[in-house]
């Protein structure tokens, strides 16, 4: 009860900046984390001396996003409704609503697991893999997925709980899972002599004991919403309100996985090189966008409970502060990408050829890369408010409209630049389509604005008409 007032106050009391900067910081810290996930799998995979090991790591990479796809379908479409729930004061339907949410995504986990250990090749060479890579992704691969239900109820509970304004939680069990990986990382791969196979096994070990610390979560008296099989009682309306906003979520996730896939098919034709240097590229570039991803998933709780709520000047203020938050550091991130180019590449191969095409990814991907900090902002909001159809357009634009499409056609113009400038291009093409949505999406709250100032209007006339009698009559 104590958390459900302290979380109450500090939505509707305290000072937007603050709540959003309690909210954000966890949430960023916690994406960094998942960054350094990554990122140090491909650095001790980089020690291996083996240009088609540090490939095999980036086609496997978008198996493991579809992999967070599920978590994230279930996980952020769950928060968003969870957050209305908690705005609105329904304390039962909130705990029916976690506890479904959990076990229906461990449920399809399972599916997944089944489903990717049978088609395992299959997937790998649409992702682009090569003769010379194909060993290293299949012994990479297997292990992922077969940890893919640690690493989906990480992503539901990581959402869940930041949804009920715990963040700091949420990153706790992120960074314990980080240091784990990075401290089992060279154990497995250099001790154990396990190669490429001991990251993916330092990586699965590392998501277990996060997924198990954020379980404790709910069986430790810290929730205000309650996690039981008693409260497994799925409805229809339950579902159409997670996946109204999970799968627009999910659909991008998975645009982003094939994304990743038809960039490696880009660069493929220019040999194992091209396809290592866009991977280490889009893996460090991931720090950028976790940074921005995080003031977004502070943004989203708040959001979420202050439409909730009908208090839409909190909302028109949070807006506001995390689309300014989250572009400064865009732009931050930016110079220092197009500066520390070639340090960044140094880092984690000593191969000349990819080097010098990372280098060059690295520049190209962060020229538009301020405008992300808009557009995110938007995609979160239209998440957070359940406006399921502008969530999903604006989810499935950038990597999916846009990317797919222009991967396909400017590297038969440009050859190896068209790979290296199609993010650049699909960026400058959704920030064109984002600030038309959010023009709509501001007029459609102004009119609700209206519509609730007339509401409570007329509540007031009605409540001074009504007649008044003395104790006496």
């Amino acid at each position: 009860m104590k958390n459900k007032i302290s979380t109450a106050e500090m939505m509707e009391k305290e000072s937007m900046s603050k709540v959003l900067l309690k909210l954000s910081v966890p949430a960023i810290i916690a994406m960094l984390i998942n960054a350094v996930y990554n990122i140090v799998d491909t650095m001790f995979v980089g020690m291996l001396n083996n240009t088609s090991a540090i490939a095999a790591v980036s086609i496997v990479y978008p198996l493991f996003m579809f992999i967070g796809a599920i978590g994230v379908m279930f996980g952020a479409g769950g928060a968003s409704y969870l957050s209305r729930l908690l705005g609105e004061k329904k304390k039962e339907e909130a705990d029916k609503t976690l506890t479904s949410t959990i076990i229906i995504g461990c449920i399809f986990s399972l599916a997944f697991t089944v489903i990717s250990i049978i088609f395992l090749d299959e997937f790998l060479l649409m992702y682009g893999a090569t003769k010379t890579i194909m060993p290293y992704a299949k012994a990479y691969g297997y292990t992922i997925v077969m940890g893919a239900i640690f690493t989906i109820g990480t992503a539901i509970m990581s959402n869940t709980i930041r949804a009920e304004g715990n963040s700091k939680y949420s990153m706790v069990a992120t960074c314990i899972g980080g240091i784990i990986n990075i401290i089992l990382d060279p154990i497995f791969m250099f001790q154990f002599g396990m190669g490429i196979k001991g990251a993916a096994v330092a990586t699965v070990i590392s998501q277990c004991i996060s997924c198990i610390f954020l379980l404790r979560y709910y069986y430790s008296n810290k929730s205000y919403i309650q996690l039981g099989f008693r409260f497994f009682k799925p409805t229809l309306n339950m579902f159409f309100e997670i996946l109204k906003i999970g799968v627009p979520i999910f659909v991008t996730q998975v645009l982003a996985s094939f994304a990743l896939g038809f960039m490696n098919l880009g660069a493929k034709p220019y040999g194992d090189a091209a396809v290592a240097a866009m991977g280490i590229v889009f893996r460090v570039m991931s720090i950028g966008f976790y940074i921005v991803f995080g003031i977004g998933q502070g943004f989203q709780p708040v959001a979420g409970y202050s439409y909730g709520a009908k208090n839409f000047t909190r909302l028109k203020e949070a807006i506001k502060i995390s689309i300014w938050w989250s572009t400064i550091a865009a732009i931050v991130v930016s110079i220092l990408f197009i500066a520390f180019a070639r340090e960044c590449m140094i880092l984690f191969t000593k191969d000349q050829e990819v080097i010098d095409i990372g280098i060059k990814a690295f520049r190209a991907a962060s020229l538009l890369f301020p405008l992300f900090g808009y557009i995110n902002t938007y995609a979160v909001l239209y998440q957070a408010l359940g406006k399921a159809l502008g969530a999903f357009i604006l989810s499935i634009s950038r990597q999916g409209i846009f990317y797919i499409p222009l991967m396909y056609i400017l590297p038969k113009f440009m050859g190896l630049e068209g790979v290296i400038f199609c993010q650049t291009a699909a960026d400058g093409l959704s920030f064109i389509e984002t600030f038309v949505m959010a023009i709509w999406l501001n007029k459609s709250l102004k009119q609700e604005v209206f519509k609730e100032a007339k509401l409570d209007s007329k509540k007031k006339v009605s409540s001074l008409k009504e007649p008044k009698y003395s104790v006496g009559s």
